[in-house]
């Protein structure tokens, strides 16, 4: 009786110790595309540069609201900022339909079997 618990012990305290840190060199997300690799780098540069701006204008415009708030005012401010804001409105909603109809969908699944369900979900379109 003692050994199982011992085990689950064991396996309880060492989790935090096997868990991967993020790597120190490792850039967020926006940051990651490699303009080298583009068809014309300068104005992929300048592309990247622009939209990091109006990325950093729209959290300062943003900074103290929390949650929904924070969200729907990032998204009015990036929009705002597009040549075509009510097109990146609809845009933008069509897009949050749609990733409710995903979730609506594969709703109470985990693991593998959720990542099967938001592939298979996408390719319906």
């Amino acid at each position: 009786m003692l050994r199982p618990l011992a085990c689950i012990a064991l396996l309880a305290f060492s989790a935090p110790l096997l868990a991967q840190a993020p790597s120190e060199g490792q850039k967020p997300r926006a940051e990651r595309f490699d303009c080298s690799k583009a068809k014309d780098p300068k104005a992929c540069e300048e592309r990247l540069a622009k939209l990091k701006a109006a990325r950093d204008k729209a959290r300062q415009a943003c900074e103290g609201r929390k949650g929904d708030e924070h969200r729907d005012c990032m998204r009015r401010e990036m929009c705002a900022q597009s040549k075509d804001p009510a097109k990146c409105e609809a845009q933008v909603k069509e897009a949050a339909a749609r990733r409710a109809k995903i979730q609506e969908a594969c709703k109470g699944k985990t693991g593998e079997e959720l990542k099967y369900c938001i592939r298979e979900q996408r390719q319906k379109k």
